[in-house]
């Protein structure tokens, strides 16, 4: 667990020291309030599978809690489908918010050690921002991350990340996560 009242992640540090005053400089800021900072960063796991089988549903959280370093949340369904089998209730996924230094000990493993580890790895594309400064993206394999046995797990799940930011345009938001050393393609 980490102790966050005396602990720096490496990320927090570069954006503090090197980062910030990048930004201001290509942007032109006159306040320190309007530099755009990473705000939240959520880890989706959907379990289709969790329909037949609820006991893949604890396993899909044992994992996402041990690539994230905090507890996982089971989503359930809000309506009833029947073309699913999907009644209400029904557990489907699992998902986890994290914020400040988890947030930025996730972003550095992410960038650093599991991104490279995915087959055929060109980059993530430049182009998957909302409008609003968010950023989404999508990993189909979760034993990407160092903290998966790949002896241990029985079935592969992907990952949906997505990286909320406080940019106001996208511009500032890809510049803030170039800067943090994201693999952009374009």
């Amino acid at each position: 667990m980490l102790d966050q009242s005396n602990y720096t992640p490496r990320l927090r540090a570069v954006y503090n020291d090197s980062i910030r005053p990048a930004l201001v400089e290509e942007f032109g800021y006159k306040n320190a309030m309007m530099l755009p900072k990473l705000d939240k960063i959520v880890l989706n796991m959907g379990i289709g599978e969790a329909v037949k089988d609820t006991k893949k549903i604890k396993s899909a959280q044992a994992d996402l809690t041990a690539i994230a370093g905090q507890k996982a949340v089971i989503t359930k369904a809000r309506n009833s489908i029947a073309g699913f089998r999907v009644r209400e209730e029904m557990p489907l996924g699992v998902k986890v918010t994290l914020r400040g230094a988890r947030m930025y000990e996730f972003l550095d493993r992410l960038i650093t050690i599991a991104l490279p580890r995915v087959r055929d790895f060109r980059g993530v594309k430049g182009t998957s921002f909302d409008g609003n400064g968010n950023y989404a993206m999508g990993i189909k394999e979760h034993i990407v991350f160092p903290e998966i046995n790949f002896d241990q797990i029985d079935e592969m799940w992907g990952m949906d990340i997505i990286i909320c930011t406080t940019a106001k345009t996208d511009a500032e938001a890809k510049a803030l996560l170039k800067a943090f050393n994201m693999p952009f393609t374009s």
